[in-house]
């Protein structure tokens, strides 16, 4: 009888430490994020982030980062956060520049957008635009954070410019509004995949690329360029994470609080990053000697002034499609001369 006691005395412990058990786990969360690519500068933000939300939330909240499209193929993201197959996603304007219309403004050319601080600060005042909530709810998405991505400056071979008029017949490598800019002023944009940039640049096949300065050491162009235009800035693009609504709606106040309040040390941390590729890139240039070129304000006018159209068209074409586009242009602009 004293046996039968302690066994089920022992049972009844048992049962009770599973249902606690039980009950943990069913608190815990785990997000899955998907990315492309290896870990790299352009994913050290998410890498904080699940950092921090771990720290946050004693490791009740996951959020598990999945490389190398594993979950989802890039131009894919957003499709895959809009029914739930992933919480959370990197994706790029520009990958499907119709299925998120409103954020295409911030790869307009010639904002002047000087350094990553400002591509953060408007990037997260887009983010609250109601246009740009409801833009990205048609696929139960919102965004949280930028990857915000350096300006794409050109580095070339051969004679430096010094004028918007030097550009007129070259060869470049630029792709969407900073494609149309350099078409504007009259180069020739070619649509040279990253990895032939080197050898079309080294064999004179095109003059110039337009990356920013991580790619154009990791693609080698600084290794056969002899000029760089230090501030021409001529446009970037816009790749935010976004996470499911329903996903985020789900989540304990505890656990929004934890995801939302680690959003400022995962820029940072990214910002950290950036700069020890800068690090990197400044002296590789004067090891070189490759000519940093400084437009004058009066050629960076010429620019701006060829980049005017470029907007004026985006605005007429997202107004026509039902966007607010020029008060979204405006409110650009304004955060940017603030």
């Amino acid at each position: 009888m004293l046996f039968s006691l302690k066994s089920a005395t022992a049972v009844s412990a048992a049962a009770l430490s599973l249902v606690f058990a039980t009950e943990t786990f069913a608190a815990d969360v785990t997000w899955n994020v998907s990315l492309w690519g290896k870990r790299r500068a352009f994913t050290e933000h998410v890498e904080k982030l699940a950092e921090e939300v771990a720290a946050k939330t004693d490791g009740k909240f996951e959020i598990k980062l999945q490389y190398g499209e594993a979950l989802s193929k890039s131009r894919e993201n957003l499709d895959g956060i809009s029914f739930g197959a992933f919480e959370m996603a990197q994706i790029c304007a520009s990958y499907h520049p119709d299925k998120n219309p409103s954020l295409t403004v911030l790869e307009l050319p010639f904002l002047g957008v000087k350094d990553l601080d400002e591509e953060i600060k408007v990037s997260m005042k887009l983010y609250e635009h109601p246009a740009v909530k409801e833009d990205l709810a048609r696929w139960n998405a919102q965004a949280l954070m930028p990857s915000p991505m350096p300006q794409y400056n050109f580095a070339g071979k051969g004679d430096v410019p010094d004028s918007i008029s030097d550009f007129n017949g070259m060869r470049v490598r630029a792709l969407g509004g900073i494609g149309q800019l350099m078409e504007a002023v009259g180069a020739v944009p070619t649509s040279v995949t990253a990895s032939e940039t080197y050898q079309a640049i080294d064999s004179g096949t095109v003059a110039a690329a337009s990356f920013a300065p991580h790619a154009h050491l990791s693609f080698k162009v600084v290794e056969v360029a002899n000029w760089w235009t230090k501030n021409l800035n001529p446009g970037t693009v816009q790749c935010p994470v976004i996470v499911n609504i329903d996903a985020y709606n789900a989540l304990p106040d505890d656990f929004k609080a934890a995801l939302d309040s680690s959003v400022e040390p995962a820029l940072a941390h990214y910002l950290e990053t950036y700069d020890k590729v800068y690090e990197k890139w400044w002296p590789e240039l004067e090891s070189r000697g490759v000519t940093q070129v400084e437009f004058s304000d009066a050629e960076l006018a010429a620019f701006a002034e060829k980049a005017g159209p470029i907007q004026a068209a985006w605005v007429e074409e997202q107004s026509a499609n039902g966007l607010p586009a020029q008060d979204i242009l405006d409110m650009v602009k304004s955060t940017l001369a603030e």
